[in-house]
């Protein structure tokens, strides 16, 4: 068995950026550009919508307006930074020192004012999806004992030497699980992280995903070999 860090991947499958905007033009124009790039492309027309699309779905990069009609740009980048690290890029029509010092020290990693260049704003994205993948390869561990190989850097995952199709979901739990070896990942911990904050009571949610994951990876709950479970507490990877 080994579980080790792989070296950098040379491709990756298309990123997933989310919009998060209240001006049908300017979603509309970044749905076109970022989609012309070959990206996986999310759309929001609020603060709220927004953290629920990024709650369900996840993204690697988030795209957020300040001026937004429900919760602004400053409150979504809060509560995002309670229970996800996606890079955020700030939009707003303020040029002022005061305004990008307030959205890098939220949380934001970049500030574009707008009006803004596409080209630039695509520049930007491929550069905080550099700086991530590269972080990810360093940290992303591998796991293979002979039956299961799980490579998160590449996200991908064989059983028996055939791929496994996992759901999103299901293998952001199985990154979870092989990102905590050897200890216990609790409840609340697998539900903020995989659905937001407010989906913390939901232990249904997660009893389903987690045997969805058991049966395509051909693990068995009573006698696990991967995935097992601590009543009441949570959840941790026993192949480890």
């Amino acid at each position: 068995m080994t579980y080790t860090a792989p070296p950098p991947t040379a491709s990756a499958p298309p990123a997933r950026i989310l919009v998060i905007d209240d001006e049908p033009q300017i979603r509309r124009f970044l749905d076109i550009s970022l989609r012309a790039q070959g990206y996986i492309v999310a759309l929001a027309d609020s603060g709220r919508a927004g953290l629920a699309e990024l709650a369900a779905h996840g993204a690697d990069v988030v795209v957020l307006d300040i001026g937004l009609p429900d919760l602004d740009g400053h409150g979504v980048l809060r509560e995002l930074r309670q229970w996800s690290q996606v890079p955020v890029i700030m939009l707003t029509v303020r040029d002022g020192e005061t305004e990008k010092v307030a959205a890098l020290d939220g949380g934001a990693n970049d500030y574009v004012t707008k009006p803004f260049g596409v080209q630039e704003l695509m520049a930007r994205i491929r550069g905080l999806l550099r700086t991530r993948i590269a972080a990810s390869d360093a940290a992303m561990p591998l796991f293979d004992d002979g039956h299961l190989h799980v490579d998160l850097g590449r996200r991908e995952v064989t059983l028996d030497g055939e791929p496994v199709a996992l759901s999103r979901k299901e293998f952001a739990l199985l990154a979870l699980l092989l990102q905590h070896p050897g200890r216990v990942v609790t409840q609340p911990q697998l539900l903020r992280e995989l659905w937001g904050p407010s989906h913390q009571d939901d232990t249904h949610y997660l009893r389903i995903l987690v045997g969805k994951l058991r049966q395509k990876l051909g693990d068995d709950a009573t006698a696990p070999r991967y995935i097992a479970t601590e009543p009441g507490v949570g959840l941790w990877f026993v192949g480890v």
